[in-house]
């Protein structure tokens, strides 16, 4: 025993001495005399009362001595999940060979050297008592179960840990991410051939925006195939129906392909839609031969405000194009001129409720133009606008999510858009070339249209069923009248058509994301030509503009919004999410939100959502997915009696078996993973190195550890004793 407050001999025998002579001072002024025996008695009780009471402040340790090397343990975690009943070369089973590699090899090398643990991992991780079981999880989340197996073992001694796996991680997190350096080494072990043998594999699946006005959406498929390059049939699948297949020849042995179907799905209800492939002679697995995607309802119409600049031919069939489209809803504001006052006139069209607000030709707040999913400035000059409006008009992208679409030779005008909030919302450099309109003359160069490559896919030109077609009708429609001379794209933005001007191609068609919004320009003049200039029944003026139009506000949210959510799986836990903002689409950080998911089969729950990020207004709640299908969640918010709004939105669960994607061996996880913790990666053939690797392990020993002696109930009796003997006798001897 010692005391954890160190103090000199001397200094002890000093504290003794002054604790005897306080004890015995103490009773020097009694107010009955006492005999010398009792007053030595008295004395001697206080002292020793005292002195515990020293000896507690010194904290009196015990030093327990460091535990022996077999004392630390080594976790051995072996991955349960589904791609390990993947048979390999020979026909056995990935978790067979990881079963014999645990008493063949893992298991004796650390019997008598180390303690044992077994656990598995797949969806969580287990601690086992016996023998491995079954692989059947859904998933192997390898990160989770390192990130679970770290918070376990705080305060436990960890000399290693074993990893047996094939590499799959499914959990979506950074595996690199949940290792410390040095700390505690990983030795993975690798099961399974990393080469592949025959399989054929969907590996992506992804729903375009809307490409026509008919709302046709382009689905786009990656498929590969492993073992050779053979050709096989990518089949179409409608709610489970077929509908198209097609014959598809990869270039080499594993390389991806890819295809574009075109579908028209309904309107009224969320539609699913499959890729499969037919199973190929010995193909071992086929649970990654499908992969589905949900394409929800569009839902709402889009609101629209059109500002003019001034009346003109352009705007008129642009207003006319958009009007017919059942999907949008416009408003529009014309500049007139001057009263007699001179004051600026307008001429608004808008629902009785909008229209008060655009009196002044602009909205006249952050409210009021939130109101639209898409602002459209026509040929307005920028010195129209005040600093507030275009601050307004920035933050109208950027901040609600909304689209802008600026048009026209006067936008642009003399640069006066340079070193506004705009500046860096349009998709190209403002400054970079003259400003202006070119016009074409008699005999000059043809302001024609080209579509880029980036144009060929993208949803705001493609005016036709294929990119093939979209691109043969854009060569025959009318030159345009002339373009302004911009700059250079921004990063990020892409350029979707030029025109060929004397000095050279100009961007006519720009796009770019912008905060939480999109941006778009047209720098063209008269456009008005593909409608008039080319045969009745040719759509390309109203397509090209509607689709424009249906990109730019199709992305902006409503007040009140379900957090897509993506990837699901069944017997999993998500986080679904809801953004509430009020009418200016400002955070609401007191709303009350409920929400509904009904499952495939038609249960309901209810949740009720907290706040999580007072910033955006986000309220979340847990729900978990058991089953695979389509769910239906809807939301609803009330600030008080105020309804602020409702959302819908469909999650498809299951709609990928990640387990089973790419079911090679994934050398390069399990490598990564022994790398950032200091560990070693093992091949099956190289396990029996295991045993050196864990001897070289330097194993520190623990510190040792210090037992306190002072916070005890035998401490606290002693003292109460102590004190009630000192009582007692005094009472006996006449003192109080």
């Amino acid at each position: 025993m010692q005391f954890a407050v160190p103090i000199p001999w001397w200094a002890l025998v000093l504290l003794v001495a002054a604790v005897a002579a306080a004890a015995w001072g103490s009773y020097a002024g009694a107010i009955v005399a006492l005999r010398p025996l009792p007053r030595a008695a008295l004395s001697a009780l206080r002292a020793m009362t005292l002195l515990v009471l020293v000896a507690c402040l010194l904290r009196p340790v015990r030093i327990m001595p460091p535990e022996a090397a077999a004392d630390a343990v080594v976790p051995i975690l072996v991955d349960a999940s589904r791609s390990m009943t993947v048979p390999d070369a020979g026909g056995r089973t990935r978790i067979d060979a990881a079963r014999d590699l645990l008493q063949q090899q893992i298991q004796p090398a650390l019997e008598g050297r180390f303690q044992a643990e077994l656990w598995t991992f797949g969806s969580a991780l287990t601690l086992q008592e016996g023998e491995v079981p079954a692989a059947d999880q859904g998933r192997s989340d390898l990160s989770g179960a390192l990130r679970q197996l770290r918070e376990r073992s705080r305060g436990r001694r960890l000399a290693a840990v074993v990893l047996v796996s094939d590499g799959g991680d499914t959990g979506g997190g950074d595996v690199s991410a949940e290792m410390d350096d040095g700390v505690v080494p990983v030795f993975t072990v690798g099961v399974g051939s990393p080469r592949a043998r025959a399989d054929f594999e969907v590996i992506d699946v992804s729903a375009g925006e809307p490409a026509l006005t008919d709302s046709t959406i382009d689905l786009g498929v990656a498929a590969v195939s492993r073992g050779a390059a053979l050709p096989f049939d990518l089949r179409l699948l409608e709610n489970g129906r077929p509908i198209d297949v097609r014959r598809v020849t990869p270039q080499a042995d594993g390389s991806p392909v890819r295809m574009s179907f075109t579908v028209s799905p309904p309107t009224e209800t969320a539609t699913l839609y499959t890729v499969e492939i037919p199973s190929g002679s010995g193909e071992l697995v086929l649970d990654n031969n499908r992969r589905s995607v949900l394409v929800e309802p569009p839902g709402r119409r889009r609101r629209v405000l059109i500002v003019e600049g001034a009346p003109g031919f352009e705007h008129t069939f642009l207003k006319r194009a958009l009007a017919a489209d059942e999907g949008l809803e416009i408003d529009s504001v014309v500049r007139k001129g001057r009263d007699a006052r001179g004051d600026a006139t307008f001429f608004v069209q808008a629902t009785d409720a909008r229209a008060p607000r655009l009196a002044s030709g602009f909205p006249q707040d952050r409210a009021a133009l939130s109101q639209y999913d898409a602002l459209v400035l026509a040929n307005v000059a920028p010195e129209r606008l005040s600093r507030a409006q275009l601050e307004m008009a920035a933050g109208f992208v950027s901040e609600r999510g909304g689209g802008l679409l600026l048009l026209g030779g006067r936008s642009f005008v003399q640069q006066g858009l340079v070193g506004t909030a705009l500046d860096e919302v349009v998709p190209v450099g403002l400054a970079d070339r003259g400003s202006g309109v070119v016009r074409t003359s008699d005999g000059g160069e043809r302001y024609t249209v080209s579509v880029t490559p980036d144009g060929e896919l993208h949803p705001v030109m493609r005016i036709a069923g294929t990119p093939e077609e979209s691109v043969r009708r854009w060569r025959a429609v009318p030159a345009l009248a002339g373009a302004a001379a911009l700059g250079a794209p921004r990063p990020g933005a892409q350029v979707l058509a030029i025109v060929q001007a004397p000095d050279g191609p100009r961007p006519l068609v720009a796009v770019q994301r912008y905060g939480q919004g999109r941006a778009m320009i047209f720098t063209g003049e008269a456009s008005w030509r593909w409608r008039m200039q080319l045969p009745s029944e040719d759509r390309t003026h109203e397509r090209f503009w509607r689709q424009a139009v249906r990109w730019l506000s199709s992305g902006a949210p409503d007040p009140v919004a379900v957090v897509p959510v993506s990837g699901t799986m069944p017997n999993t836990t998500e986080t679904l999410s809801v953004d509430v903002r009020d009418e200016a689409f400002g955070p609401v950080g007191d709303a009350q939100v409920t929400m509904r998911v009904t499952a495939p089969g038609g249960d309901v729950q209810a949740l009720r959502p907290v706040l999580t990020d007072p910033r955006t207004g986000r309220y979340a709640a847990e729900h978990r997915f058991e089953q695979r299908g389509i769910y239906r969640v809807r939301a609803e918010a009330r600030r008080g009696a105020l309804a602020l709004g409702s959302a819908e939105r469909w999650i498809l669960v299951g709609g990928v078996d990640l387990e089973m994607a790419d079911p090679r061996l994934n050398e390069e996880v399990l490598r990564r993973i022994a790398a950032a913790s200091g560990g070693t990666y093992l091949t099956e053939d190289d396990a029996s190195q295991l045993s050196s690797l864990l001897a070289a392990a330097q194993v520190d020993p623990p510190p040792p550890q210090w037992r306190e002696l002072w916070h005890t109930s035998w401490v606290f009796s002693i003292v109460i004793v102590l004190l009630a003997a000192e009582w007692v006798l005094r009472r006996h001897w006449g003192l109080r």
